[in-house]
């Protein structure tokens, strides 16, 4: 008889995208149905989240959360605070994970897994393998400008997504032989066609985004708290966006996500195109915005249709 062949070990690089990344929950979904198991997975920003629940084996558990979570629940996650480097603390995030029991430390697992987040002094990319698998998470999801940087030792870190987006490199390193990466920004830079779709985006921000204002605004001084009388007209306004636009001109929001949707998109091609994966998957999510997380169902949807789609090639692999 001819000897059975050793499986592959695979890697997984899940990659930065905010509410996009919850097609990771669909893409892990259509591999474990296809008997693609990773045995190693790295990710960066939302990646770290939906991969450490993975390893975790509270992918159920986060699936469920994610596709019943209402706008008002997620709103319940932005406990924001103005003086901390960024808009949300993140604790309230942290405080999910423990309820999913997404805590353990990362070296417990039985499969390997690390976090990428960025060194905010040096710019650094750090890799986040050992110690309570939580708190990885919560320095690899500090997106700047909304999620405040995170102290561990003694560096202080930001999201990832700054300096490795998709981090095929970690899985490497990290003894995979067979590498399979997710890119969420694939489709996001330039490749819009549908004027009149994003043009009505950007007149309607989210009512998350919203909420996320209306908090700030009720932390500035001598702004009225939420118990005290309804907000003023003019003061409602800069809580739904707190640069008003001029025209069809971008919110502030806008301006962000897009900013940073150009930055990861350039840092990802160079990343690649000098590690490239063995088979790549770019989910379509241009429709879903930065804060969306209520479009849950839409985004681990796309995510299965992309696994599927390349489930030829994915055979040929593994």
């Amino acid at each position: 008889m001819m000897p059975e062949m050793a499986h592959p070990r695979i890697g997984l690089a899940l990659g930065s995208g905010s509410a996009r990344g919850l097609s990771h929950i669909g893409v892990l979904d259509a591999l474990i149905e296809a008997g693609i198991e990773p045995d190693v997975v790295c990710g960066t920003s939302i990646g770290a989240l939906v991969g450490a629940a993975y390893v975790a084996g509270q992918l159920a558990g986060l699936r469920q959360w994610a596709e019943t979570a209402t706008w008002r629940q997620v709103v319940r996650l932005m406990d924001v605070r103005l003086m901390g480097g960024g808009l949300i603390d993140g604790k309230q995030v942290v405080a999910l994970l423990r309820r999913l029991g997404i805590d353990a430390p990362i070296e417990s697992y039985a499969k390997r897994y690390a976090a990428v987040a960025t060194d905010l002094e040096t710019g650094r990319e750090v890799w986040l393998q050992t110690g309570p698998i939580h708190e990885a998470v919560r320095a690899s999801i500090a997106l700047p400008g909304i999620v405040s940087p995170t102290l561990v030792g003694d560096k202080w870190l930001v999201d990832g997504g700054l300096s490795n987006p998709v981090p095929v490199s970690v899985c490497r390193a990290l003894g995979a032989e067979v590498i399979i990466a997710v890119n969420l920004n694939g489709d996001l830079v330039g490749r819009r066609s549908d004027k009149a779709r994003t043009a009505s985006a950007v007149a309607a921000p989210s009512r998350v985004s919203s909420e996320l204002f209306r908090r700030m605004l009720g932390q500035l001084p001598g702004a009225r708290r939420e118990s005290a009388e309804p907000v003023e007209p003019a003061a409602a306004e800069i809580a739904t966006d707190p640069l008003p636009r001029v025209s069809s001109a971008p919110g502030y929001l806008d301006v962000l996500a897009n900013s940073l949707n150009i930055m990861q998109d350039h840092i990802t091609r160079t990343r690649l195109a000098g590690e490239p994966p063995h088979v790549l998957l770019v989910p379509r999510l241009a429709n879903i915005g930065l804060m969306e997380f209520t479009k849950a169902r839409e985004a681990i949807a796309e995510g299965r249709h992309c696994v599927q789609h390349a489930l030829p090639l994915l055979k040929r692999y593994v």
